[in-house]
């Protein structure tokens, strides 16, 4: 599996998707981020730090993996949750062997 380029838009998607899915709204953030920024992320203008997509995930009551996950999955079109893990796994298997 060759590894794609990953947009801010990818992420954009993944979190309104989850958002939506929660039945939050933007407003609900507001502990995290102000709702503007929460719509710029929404939007792909702003790409989040990863201390920022942990207090999105937070609020979205998922692990920040499945929010990056899900990034990743809109741009690995015919790849499944599961076959991405699998490759994150492996990875993590290599380095651990090294």
């Amino acid at each position: 599996m060759t590894r794609p380029n990953f947009h801010p838009n990818d992420f954009a998607h993944a979190l309104k998707k989850l958002r939506l899915a929660k039945q939050l709204s933007q407003e609900e953030f507001s502990l995290a981020s102000s709702r503007t920024y929460v719509s710029s992320l929404e939007r792909g203008i702003y790409s989040p730090t990863l201390n920022k997509v942990d207090e999105l995930a937070e609020v979205l009551g998922v692990h920040p993996l499945a929010l990056l996950t899900l990034s990743y999955l809109k741009k690995s079109k015919g790849c499944s949750a599961s076959s991405l893990w699998e490759r994150v796994m492996k990875d993590l298997s290599d380095i651990d062997q090294a």
